[in-house]
This record gives C-alpha cells, sequence and structure tokens, in this order.
C-alpha cells in the first residue's frame, strides 16, 4: 500500500512550492472518517483513497486535486457532509468532492438508470471543473486494480463492461493514454478472459525473438537519423492486448496476421525536425499509400499531435511509425492533465478549453433526454468519435465522427441549418444527404425555407445533436398526428355507446380518469389513445355510469366488449395496466424471463417485447414505450441464440451437447463453420427457462478444452 510521505515526496519533486499543509488535513480527516471501514481486498479502506491520491500525484496535478482525491469518498461512504468538507478544507475542495460523490444515496428505477445519472452528474462537474474527472479516473483505475476481490463474476463483467464503455473512453477523450491502455486491458481481462489470455500466450510466446527485431529497426532508424546530424530517441513498444484483440475482430484476423503488434516511436525537438525524420524514413523504407496521418498540421480533440505512417520494413513486413516533438509526447502521454497540472491552477489555457468543448456538447445535447437508455447510447456516441476534419466554404475547420454525412455538418453549424437543409456539395459537386464526410473535404449546405428534416436521416445522421433534433421533431409531428387520430377514435367509440365525448372531455368525470390513468391533461390522454397505450374501450369503462341494474348504456357497452377479442396472455409476460392484449417477443434480441425487458406498442399487433438494450428497441419512438415485467408464476421455455468460437477437436460437439443437455437445455438448431487455423464458430439456438439457466449454460460451455469464447447474440 503507497504511503502518504511517498506520496508527498512526489508532489515535492514537481512542487516544491507546494501548500503540503492541505495534503496533510485532508490525509488526517480521511484517515479519521474511514476508521474501522475495509475493502473487500482486506486492506483498510484508507488504502483506496491514499491509492488514488498517488495516481493524482503520478499525473502531476495541483495540491488541490491530490487533497479531494484523499477525501473523494468521505461524504458517500461516512458521516461527514459537504459543509464540514468546505469549511476545513475550502469551497474548492468541496466542489469537486461534491462532483465525484455517486448517487448511491439517491432512489432509482433500475441500474440502468443510475449509471446514466452517475455519468450524467459526472459530465456536469466535468463541464464545470476538468479536475473531477480526472479523479474519477483515478478512482476507478484503482477499483479496476482490486476487481479480483469481487466474488461475483457476472458483477466483474457489469464493472468491466461499464469501465470500457465509459471510462477507458472518457480517458481516450482527454489524451490520457497509459489510463485508457490500463483500463481496457483490466476490463478486457474480465469481459473475454479466454480471448485475454490467448492473446497474452500468443505475445509472450514469440517475445524473444520479437525483442530482436525491435532492436534491428530501431538501429535501422537511428543510423539512418544519425547521418543526417538529426538527434533523436527510438522506441519500440508492444500494443496492449485489447488494442490487438480489436484488430482482430473488426479486420477478421488471426493472431499472426496482426502486423502491427509492435509500434516504434521517434522523439525529435522540433516540428520541423519531425518532417525531415518522415522523408527519412521513407527514403529508407517504402511507404503504404493511404496509412499516412498527419495529426500535426491537425491535431486531435484531446490535443494529440503526431505523423503517423505505415511503411514496408526490412523484411518485407508492416511497420507502423509515430513522429513527434517531446512536448507532443508529453500531451501524448498525459493528455489534458498536461494541460491541467500544479503549474496552470485554474488559469484558462485556450488548448485545453477547445480539446475539452466535447464535454460542453454532451451536456447541452443531453439537458432533455431522460431515457436512461437513450442518454447513455448518445454518451458513447460522443466518447468513440474518429474524428473527420472537413471546412465549411470560409475555411473553417469543423470536426465531426467518423461516418458523419451532411446532415450531421449541418447541424453541427445551426440547428436551423440542419433542419431545412435539402442538399450538399462537398469540394464543389452535389453529393446525396447520406454521402459521408472525408477528412480534407469542403462542404456547402443548400437551404431551403420552411422545409423539415426527415425521418430516413436517422438511418444515416451521425453526430448526437443531429439525431436528437430529428428525434425532436418527429416526436412533434406524431404528437400532431396522434393528437387528430386519438380525438376521432374517442368520438367514434363514444358514439357507439350514445355519448358526447366532446362533452364529457371537460367533465370532472373526465380529469378523474385522466388522473387514473397517470396523466396530466386531457390532450396528454387523447394523444396516448392516439399512439395505441390506451384503448378508447379502456376510456369509455371508466366513464360509463355505474348503476345497480343494467341500463341501455350498459347493454350497449357490453355488445361493444362482446366484439374484442380476448385472448389471455401465457406468454410470461405481464403488460403493466393493460389486461387481455396480445404479446409476441423481438425475434432481434429473442429475451428470457431475468433479462430487463420493454415493450413496444405495435398497431394492429399488440405489444412487442425487447431486451432493454436492443438496439431496435432503442430506435423505436419513446412514446410507444409502454411497461412490462416477466409473470413469473409462468413456467414457459424460450429461444435463445449462442455462439461458441473455438479450436477444432475430435469430439468436440459432442461435449458442447452434453454440456447443455446437462444444464437442461434444449438445442433447437445447430450450424457449424471452420475456418483457417482450424478455428470453429459455431451458432445454437436454444430453449432456456432464463437467464440464470443460461448464465449456467454458458458458464459450462466455457470450461470446455479448446473453447476460446462464448457469447449471447442478438
Amino acid at each position: 500500500m503507497i504511503r502518504i510521505n511517498d506520496i508527498i515526496d512526489k508532489i515535492t519533486d514537481y512542487n516544491p512550492d507546494a501548500d503540503l499543509d492541505l495534503i496533510d488535513r485532508a490525509y488526517v480527516f480521511s484517515a479519521k472518517v474511514h476508521d474501522g471501514q475495509v475493502r473487500l481486498s482486506g486492506e483498510p479502506y484508507l488504502s483506496h483513497p491514499l491509492e488514488v491520491a498517488g495516481i493524482l500525484a503520478d499525473m502531476k496535478l495541483d495540491v488541490v486535486s491530490v487533497a479531494a482525491g484523499l477525501l473523494h469518498d468521505v461524504i458517500e461512504d461516512t458521516h461527514a457532509t459537504a459543509e464540514e468538507i468546505e469549511a476545513m478544507f475550502g469551497p474548492e475542495v468541496r466542489h469537486i468532492v461534491s462532483g465525484v460523490t455517486k448517487l448511491s444515496t439517491l432512489p432509482f428505477g433500475s441500474d440502468q438508470a443510475r449509471e446514466a445519472e452517475n455519468i450524467r452528474k459526472m459530465l456536469l462537474a466535468m463541464a464545470d471543473d476538468i479536475r473531477v474527472v480526472l479523479i474519477k479516473l483515478a478512482d476507478r483505475m484503482h477499483n479496476m486494480r482490486t476487481l479480483q476481490y469481487h466474488s461475483n463474476p457476472a458483477k466483474q463483467r457489469k464493472i468491466a463492461r461499464e469501465t470500457l464503455d465509459i471510462y477507458a473512453a472518457i480517458a481516450a477523450r482527454l489524451g490520457i493514454f497509459w489510463i485508457k491502455n490500463e483500463l481496457e486491458n483490466i476490463a478486457f481481462k474480465y469481459i473475454l478472459p479466454e480471448q485475454y489470455q490467448y492473446i497474452e500466450s500468443m505475445v509472450a510466446k514469440g517475445r524473444e525473438e520479437r525483442e530482436k527485431y525491435i532492436e534491428t529497426v530501431k538501429t535501422y532508424i537511428q543510423r539512418k537519423m544519425d547521418e543526417n546530424d538529426l538527434p533523436c530517441e527510438v522506441m519500440g513498444r508492444y500494443k496492449n492486448f485489447y488494442s490487438i484483440h480489436q484488430k482482430m475482430e473488426q479486420q477478421h484476423l488471426e493472431f499472426e496476421e496482426v502486423y502491427d503488434i509492435i509500434a516504434f516511436r521517434i522523439i525529435l525537438d522540433t516540428i520541423p525536425q519531425c518532417y525531415e525524420a518522415l522523408g527519412l524514413v521513407h527514403a529508407l523504407w517504402k511507404p503504404i499509400a493511404k496509412k499516412f496521418k498527419d495529426y500535426i498540421a491537425m491535431p486531435k480533440p484531446n490535443m494529440y499531435q503526431s505523423l503517423h505512417t505505415t511503411v514496408i520494413g526490412p523484411y518485407g513486413e508492416r511497420i507502423e511509425i509515430q513522429i513527434r516533438t517531446r512536448d507532443m509526447d508529453q500531451v501524448a502521454k498525459s493528455g489534458i492533465a498536461a494541460h491541467w497540472s500544479y503549474k496552470e491552477g485554474r488559469t484558462e489555457d485556450p488548448k485545453t478549453a477547445q480539446a475539452f468543448a466535447w464535454v460542453q456538447n454532451i451536456v447541452e445535447n443531453q439537458a432533455n433526454i431522460k431515457d436512461p437508455d437513450e442518454f447513455l447510447e448518445n454518451v458513447r456516441i460522443d466518447l468513440f468519435p474518429d474524428d473527420v476534419y472537413v471546412f465549411t466554404p470560409k475555411g473553417e475547420i469543423k470536426s465531426l465522427p467518423k461516418g458523419a454525412t451532411p446532415v450531421d455538418f449541418a447541424y453541427a453549424i445551426h440547428s436551423e441549418v440542419g433542419d431545412q437543409c435539402v442538399g450538399a456539395k462537398v469540394n464543389g459537386r452535389m453529393v446525396p444527404l447520406k454521402y459521408e464526410l472525408q477528412t480534407g473535404e469542403s462542404v456547402a449546405v443548400i437551404t431551403q425555407k420552411g422545409h423539415h428534416p426527415s425521418k430516413d436521416w436517422l438511418s444515416f445522421a451521425k453526430t448526437v445533436k443531429a439525431r436528437s433534433k430529428i428525434r425532436q421533431w418527429i416526436k412533434t409531428q406524431e404528437k400532431e398526428r396522434s393528437l387528430a387520430l386519438g380525438q376521432e377514435m374517442c368520438e367514434k367509440a363514444f358514439r357507439k355507446v350514445r355519448l358526447n365525448f366532446n362533452t364529457l372531455a371537460k367533465s370532472p368525470e373526465m380529469e378523474k380518469a385522466v388522473t387514473s390513468f397517470g396523466l396530466k391533461t386531457v390532450e396528454d390522454l387523447i394523444i396516448a389513445i392516439g399512439y395505441g397505450k390506451i384503448t378508447p374501450l379502456q376510456l369509455v369503462r371508466k366513464l360509463m355510469p355505474k348503476a345497480d341494474e343494467e341500463s341501455e348504456h350498459q347493454s350497449l357497452l357490453n355488445k361493444l366488449m362482446g366484439r374484442v377479442r380476448k385472448k389471455k396472455l401465457g406468454s410470461g409476460v405481464v403488460v403493466k395496466g393493460v389486461d387481455d392484449i396480445m404479446v409476441r417477443f423481438g425475434k432481434c434480441c429473442q429475451p428470457v424471463p431475468g433479462d430487463n425487458i420493454v415493450g413496444y406498442i405495435t398497431r394492429g399487433f399488440g405489444v412487442t417485447v425487447h431486451r432493454a438494450g436492443c438496439v431496435n428497441a432503442r430506435k423505436t419512438n419513446p412514446e410507444r414505450l409502454i411497461e412490462v415485467e416477466w409473470d413469473l408464476s409462468a413456467r414457459e421455455s424460450f429461444p435463445v441464440k449462442i455462439k461458441i468460437r473455438s479450436m477444432d477437436r475430435m469430439g468436440l460437439l459432442a461435449d458442447v451437447a452434453a454440456t447443455i443437455n446437462k444444464a437442461g437445455a434444449n438445442i433447437i438448431s445447430a450450424n457449424t463453420q471452420t475456418g483457417e487455423s482450424k478455428m470453429v464458430s459455431s451458432y445454437f439456438t436454444l430453449s432456456v427457462a432464463d437467464t440464470e439457466q443460461l448464465d449456467q449454460v454458458l458458464a459450462g460451455l466455457r470450461k470446455i478444452k479448446n473453447v476460446l469464447d462464448v457469447e449471447r447474440v442478438s
């Protein structure tokens, strides 16, 4: 465990004038309030804030950040209050600690909602003070380093997935690649342990040979630079395991086919030297077309700068080389933290502000999104941008995510320009609105007054801003259509029982009916009927006179109800607030009991049930979503598809079938494909009772010899 003296020594090394009294007081207070608390590892809880503070000191942050790191858990996990923190350590420390504090004390409908709200709060605090997220990253780093002490594998995978999706991505956007790489590698180890072990063993297998290769290539480069009096430092490094895995998956490669497991870096003093070194490398080895990127002239949003080139090396193999100055190398390692050190304090740095603009964009774009699934999806879109850079007609540079279209460009300029976009010119020629923009292109948007977004744009728009604005327009349009349709449906239904809907709409009984459906206004009720969430018949039932003797009205109502097709669910699902409605399951995601589920009202087809994270469910109009839950009393089986990746061997399929049978599941269909290097991809559709049985099947399959990976697929 790191000691407070080690942290103080680190701070003194990079900031001899630091206010160490603040660190001492924060340490004493943290030790006092955490006294008696123990981590899952068995260590005193104080070890965690000390490790977090140590990571912040490694990042050379100011003493306020390190003190906040020592105190980051005290509001959440002890009796200490925010007011006490401010009184003892000042408003700046309180602000940062409050920003890092989770919302675990507040009630949320689901883990997904809690995660979304934690991240929303963190982003809001980040937009105000960058140090909040630096502490949050240090906190997550230490939690991941001690993840093995969680005894529940499902919990480990959940934490690892959240880390990969959100925190590693934030570290990448901030340019702090050493944190990004470590978080990715640890998360990879828990999410896909078999693939991790496979890559680890393959890298170790040829390490001695690769070490010799690294020295050979470094010698070639160093000799070439020395011959031309260009002082530099040459380094060779292994890519992290997760990067290798991503390349294998995305490009369908075997490990042996991944050429850039090792990357080389040339560090120089000045920018002109970088371009001179690039010319010498290209003179030494032939460059590969379209593999050169100039991030010095056009830096990434996280301030990363380098020249990237890929060449055919001394043995006919591809070599990836990065060329940068020492200052650029420091930023590449520390990212935004390099501009928020003890020297900078809270001074405004234009480069830092520009690099952090994406947080402001996320905050602005997500302000009105209440649905946790949509919020998390949009944050992920913003965190994985792989940018392209295009020019406005006036020569201004706009950064957009890879795959962005003229529609995204139009909304990046202004919401009104996006709404009224009817066409676009790229480099002077007309292109379709779904054209994917490329770096360096000049884009001009053609607008038409009174024009509105099209629903089709959602199929190719990439940016969160564009998608949010398009959805907003569609929602407004559908609301108007549903209001008209709902009005018509109500009038028709009420006429059948000889009632006047428009008269009743203004009555106290209607107000009571609105409240009983959990809505606020009569208009909301009519819209809900137009959407299909509520049927006119349900409303008629609420408003019909309740006489002891059957009236003429009741008789007519009974006749009307007699025409309604009654169907007992028998589907294993209960639709909240609605009886006798047809239910079917989405074939895209095949939900089974234990999955978080949502229902989507389909006109004429009742309710379609999807898994909560299903892409198709997220694409649906939020107004058509309805609450559903599993009927735990039902005893049915459900189809689910799984994929098994393995190395071929005798008896493999027999072992797989036996394992599935042992878990009590049934095989509905099976399909296997054997590729190169005896790699087998097997797809099974199984019949299972719930996720618990499915997890039992997957766990059993992972233990089979030569099985590399097992996953549920949609």
